[in-house]
């Protein structure tokens, strides 16, 4: 992982982002919203729907929580930890490089 070769020992990682609602309702609603009304916000607002769809699509594949944190873990990093906002609809994920 480039963070943890550019990170100073003694340096704290700290990732804010989008994640996995840990909410099985929560996570439909989400859905709906993220690759219906997201899209068309982007349409009406910005007159880009595609970037809004591609923003919903890549939220979709990136690790889940657990699995992030290991990946962070497995790159060197030392007491991670993580916390959910939003029922899990984005994710706070700490770690420290000693």
């Amino acid at each position: 992982m480039e963070m943890q070769r550019v990170l100073a020992p003694g340096g704290r990682l700290i990732i804010l982002e989008f994640s996995h609602p840990t909410n099985i309702a929560l996570k439909k609603a989400y859905d709906i919203y993220s690759f219906n009304v997201l899209p068309k916000l982007g349409e009406f607002i910005a007159n880009d729907s595609k970037s809004y769809s591609y923003l919903a699509e890549s939220i979709r594949v990136h690790p889940q929580q657990e699995e992030l944190k290991n990946m962070i873990i497995n790159a060197g990093f030392d007491e991670c930890q993580y916390k959910n906002l939003t029922g899990g609809i984005c994710a706070v994920h700490k770690a420290f490089k000693y």
